[in-house]
Formats: structure tokens, C-alpha cells, sequence
């Protein structure tokens, strides 16, 4: 007990953790949901703008918050395809997706294919396909909760995920979509203030300039009359690595992981379901946008976190001994997110990139090293920088909340995703046509219970490909969903055929591509030399997207023209003059 009277930090982050979380569900009771209108679509009758704002937090997942500016401090240039690429996605999300899928009036996406392509096939497809992307997403946020309780809490991964399925249960079972909505609105005030506020701590500590965007290339406030990205080239040149602002992807590869990470966003079913919460189309053009300007917030000040971090990690270890560490080191090694062993015996921490063999021949080497003494796992990039700008203790906490606020915004939506698909796409629209609204309902909160279950139990023992969630489940998004999506909404002759046999196509050959370099083969094989024309697994999924249109495209010509009824349909979905009319929907 005196040992937690005495952690500073521990009582900041138990306060806040506290605060946000009576928040999430204070809003919950609030906003519960009493209908399954409200449980799927929040009413209908969400207001653009706070739509926007849960549909930000939605999206800025624990990989956005914890992953992202990680990610980035360690690939530098190469890093930029996730800020072109998620945020991209939002701009195909406004101008091509979501007015006319508002239009159309569906709960959810396998309800659109499904009526769309006029089959349960292409439902049932649509359904495995959101289910498989959904239970991949949030395993991984489960064990971002798990983690963070870990570091900052001081209770096990596996508590720290039980605690957070408690909370997340509550909200989402409780209040639906209704009750999600509002608590993300709370979770996105809660994530971006302590995003940005180390940022500005750290700018302004660094280079005088208290803004984030223009601090990271601004000179440094040491009397050195260097550039900070000056000083990071330097520092890591000096320890092996290439150049912050060089890249050493292929263009070809580069393009494929951006155009992937866009139609992925596009395509994920539990950022589109968001804009079926708005009473009118226009509304869901709106909140596309004020959703993109409030995620930029994040993701312009995400490089300037990565650079902060890397520059501050790398003055901080690198030939030192552990003795000399301060109290953070101690910290962070406890979770094994961080590791040092002392392979040439002298004490001292020799960070060094073991890739590039003519620094470990000339330099490397001749010092006495005997192979790379340090680990960092990237996820610590972002909790760990304000302990190692020495901020004040709220800070530290406050970036704690933030981290459990980005993981539980999206996990909550996930489960909603599963859930909706369950009791609506598998029981009403197939199983049981002909189920009461309360039954529906009383299914739906049945489904989000045994799902957070399930995600809990992957958060605890989490399978193999949690670790790379981002190609598997944008590469699977971006292959099925996105072109059945497209097609479906701007050329009426594509049919049932065309669509079912593009989404196989593409959902199999990306599978198999990402399961075969990522799990199947030797880490060395896996390499540019042996990918299909230089492109990686991450960016497998544009020409897994361009096959499945391809395919559907022949099929559909082959095979007779979808019902009259439908093309017509399609037809006043594009229809400005109609859209109007959506606003009963």
C-alpha cells in the first residue's frame, strides 16, 4: 500500500483510467438503446458532426494511438504509407461510398450485397468476409488494453483484458450503436488530448515551438544551430541505420501498401456502418469530412511523435549502462517490451543495426559487439515518450487513458459489426424472416456478449496474425469488400454471378498470398526478390482488389443481366433528385 501511495503515476493513471471509464459508462445508461433501429444505427438521427466524431474515434484504433507513430519512428520515410493510406481511405469514403450507401438505407454491408446482388450467397460471403476482418481487428485491441493496464496498472495482460471486456460489455450490450456512438464521441476527446498534449510538452521542450507539425522541423533550442531531423539522420548513421528521410521500398511497393491501407479503410465494415447513423445523404457526406479533418489532427502530429521518440530513445540507451538508465527503462522491461542482453560482457547497451554488414564489419564489430544487445518493440513508442521527455506524471497518465480510449472506441464498433451480422444478415434475413424487433434485439445484444467473449479470449492468447492485423485485415477488406461495393453502386449490370465469383477470387488469392510470405515460409524468404512483381504482403490486397473486379467484370458479361427491378434500384441511388427521400430511411 505504500508503495502505491508513493507512485505518482500509478495514482494519476488510477484517477483517469477511473474518470473516463464512469464517462463511457455514465454516457451508455444514457444513451441505451430501446429499439434495433437504435441498437444498429444509432435512430438514424445522428447530428454530421458527431457522427464525425465517433466515427474519428472509431477509426483511430489502438494501431493509430499506440502502433502508428512507432511504426514510423522505425521505418521513417517508408512510414509515410500509413498516414497516406488511412487517411485516404476517408477521402473515397466521403466522395464514393458513403452518400450513396446512406441512399440505399441498409444496416449494415452484407445487407447491402445481399439486396444489391439480389442473393444470400453473396450475403453469406459478405458476412464470413466481416466476421473474419472484425474478430482479426479486435483481438488486437484487446491486447492493447491488456498492455497498457499491464505497464501503467501493474496488474497482469490477462486481468487487464478481463477489465477491459467488463467495460466494453456494458456499453455495447447495453446501449448498441445508440450507446457506442456517444461514448466514442468522449473516447475521441479523451484520446486526441493526450495525444497532443506530450506532443506540444515535447515540441516546445525540444525546439522551442509549441506546435508539433512545424517542431519536427524546426532547429533545435541546444545552441547547436542543428535541424532535429538533422540531429536523428546523425544519430542513426552513427549506429548503422539508413537515413530517417530514405526509404528503401520500391515505388511499385510503396503505391500498392497506400492504395491497399485506402481501399481497406474504405472497405472495413465498421468505419462504413457509421454512415448509415445520419438522418440525410448530405449528412453523410459531412460527416466523411469532419471526420477526415478530426483524424488529420492526430496524423499530422504523428510524425512529429515518431521523430520526438526515436530521437530521445536513441540519446537515451545507446552506450549506456543499465545503471544509468532512469526509472522508465526499469518500467517498460518489466513488460518485455523492452530487453537488453549483454552478449560482449562490458555493461554497456550497443544499439546497432545487425542488417547492414558493412557497419558491423567496420564499425560494429572492431568496437567489440557481438550482435544487437537491445529490442524495442515499436508499440512502446508512443506510452513510453513522455517518460522519457521526463514529463509530469499526469502526462504519463493521461497518455495511458488515451491508449485504452483508442482501443476501446474501436473494439466496441467491431463487436457491433459482429454482432449486426449475427442477428440481422444470419438470423433475420436467413435463419428466421419472420422474428419480433425485440427478438431481433434480444439476439443482437446475445451475439455482442458471446463476442466479446471470443475477442477477450484472443486478446489473452492472441493467435499468430494479430501481429501483422494490418495486412491481413486491409488486404481482405480491400479484396472483397471495396470492388462488390463500387460495382454494386455505379454500374447496374453487375449481377449476382459477377460479384460472388470476384469476392472469392479476390479473398483467396490475397489469403493465400499474405498466409504463404507471412506464416508458411522462413523469414529470409520472404523478401522483394521473391514477391509477385516486387509487391509485399502489406500491399498484396490492391491486386487482390484488382483481380476480384477483373473477374467480376467477365463473369457478369457471361452470365445474364441482374432483374430489372434491381438495375433500377441502382439507378436511384445515383439519382441526385432522390436524395431526399433517404431521410425516412
Amino acid at each position: 500500500m505504500e508503495e502505491l501511495l508513493n507512485d505518482n503515476v500509478l495514482l494519476w493513471t488510477i484517477a483517469l483510467v477511473v474518470l473516463t471509464f464512469g464517462i463511457y459508462i455514465g454516457v451508455a445508461i444514457w444513451a441505451r438503446a430501446g429499439s434495433t433501429k437504435e441498437f444498429y444505427v444509432a435512430g438514424g438521427g445522428v447530428h454530421p458532426f458527431v457522427n464525425g466524431m465517433a466515427t474519428a474515434a472509431d477509426w483511430m484504433s489502438a494501431a493509430s494511438f499506440i502502433s502508428m507513430a512507432g511504426i514510423i519512428s522505425f521505418l521513417g520515410y517508408d512510414g509515410s504509407v500509413y498516414l497516406m493510406g488511412w487517411t485516404g481511405g476517408y477521402v473515397l469514403l466521403a466522395l464514393l461510398l458513403a452518400p450513396y450507401l446512406r441512399k440505399f438505407g441498409k444496416f449494415t454491408v452484407p445487407d447491402f450485397i445481399g439486396d444489391r446482388y439480389y442473393s444470400d450467397t453473396a450475403r453469406t460471403i459478405a458476412l464470413v468476409c466481416a466476421l473474419v476482418i472484425s474478430f482479426t481487428y479486435v483481438a488486437g485491441q484487446m491486447r492493447g488494453v491488456g498492455v497498457v493496464f499491464s505497464r501503467f496498472l501493474r496488474v497482469n495482460i490477462e486481468v487487464g483484458v478481463v477489465i477491459g471486456m467488463a467495460v466494453v460489455f456494458f456499453y455495447a450490450v447495453l446501449g448498441g450503436m445508440k450507446g457506442i456512438t456517444y461514448t466514442q464521441v468522449a473516447q475521441y476527446c479523451v484520446l486526441i488530448f493526450a495525444f497532443m498534449v506530450p506532443a506540444f510538452f515535447i515540441s516546445f521542450q525540444m525546439t522551442g515551438n509549441f506546435i508539433p507539425q512545424v517542431g519536427f522541423g524546426a532547429q533545435l533550442n541546444d545552441g547547436s544551430e542543428m535541424f532535429l531531423l538533422e540531429r536523428l539522420d546523425g544519430l542513426l548513421a552513427e549506429l548503422g541505420f539508413a537515413a530517417y528521410q530514405d526509404g528503401v521500398k520500391s515505388r511499385v511497393d510503396i503505391f500498392f501498401i497506400t492504395a491497399a491501407l485506402m481501399v481497406g479503410t474504405a472497405g472495413l465494415p465498421h468505419v462504413i456502418v457509421r454512415f448509415f447513423t445520419v438522418p440525410r445523404v448530405k449528412d453523410a457526406r459531412i460527416s466523411g469530412g469532419w471526420a477526415l479533418v478530426l483524424i488529420a489532427i492526430l496524423y499530422t502530429t504523428a510524425p512529429a511523435i515518431s521523430v520526438f521518440a526515436r530521437t530521445n530513445l536513441i540519446q537515451t540507451v545507446s552506450n549506456k549502462s543499465e545503471a544509468d538508465m532512469p526509472d522508465w527503462y526499469g518500467k517498460w522491461k518489466e513488460t518485455k517490451l523492452i530487453q537488453f542482453e549483454d552478449k560482449n560482457g562490458d555493461g554497456l547497451i550497443q544499439y546497432y543495426n545487425d542488417k547492414n554488414e558493412k557497419f558491423v564489419k567496420e564499425v560494429a564489430e572492431p568496437n567489440g559487439w557481438k550482435g544487437n544487445e537491445l529490442i524495442v518493440d515499436k508499440d512502446i513508442m508512443v506510452l513510453a515518450n513522455p517518460e522519457i521527455a521526463n514529463l509530469p506524471n499526469w502526462v504519463i497518465a493521461l497518455v495511458a487513458a488515451g491508449g485504452l480510449a483508442s482501443a476501446l472506441s474501436t473494439a466496441a464498433g467491431l463487436l457491433l459489426v459482429i454482432s449486426t451480422s449475427i442477428s440481422h444478415d444470419l438470423i433475420k434475413k436467413q435463419l428466421k424472416p419472420d422474428i419480433s424487433d425485440k427478438g431481433e434485439l434480444l439476439w443482437a445484444r446475445g451475439a455482442a456478449a458471446v463476442a466479446i467473449f471470443i475477442a477477450g479470449y484472443f486478446g489473452i492468447n492472441p493467435p499468430g496474425f494479430v501481429a501483422e492485423v494490418v495486412a491481413f485485415a486491409f488486404g481482405l477488406a480491400a479484396a472483397s469488400f471495396f470492388p462488390a461495393i463500387i460495382l454494386g453502386i455505379f454500374y447496374k449490370r453487375m449481377n449476382t454471378q459477377g460479384a460472388v465469383a470476384g469476392m472469392i477470387a479476390g479473398i483467396l488469392f490475397t489469403f493465400g498470398y499474405i498466409i504463404y510470405f507471412k506464416f508458411i515460409v522462413a523469414p529470409e524468404v520472404n523478401v522483394p526478390a521473391n514477391w509477385l512483381f516486387e509487391i509485399s504482403p502489406e500491399g498484396i490486397g490492391t491486386l487482390g482488389m484488382l483481380i476480384n473486379i477483373i473477374v467480376s467484370l467477365v463473369v457478369c458479361h457471361l452470365t445474364p443481366p441482374p432483374p430489372q427491378d434491381v438495375q433500377d434500384l441502382v439507378e436511384s441511388i445515383r439519382f441526385p433528385r432522390g436524395a431526399g427521400e433517404a431521410s425516412d430511411h
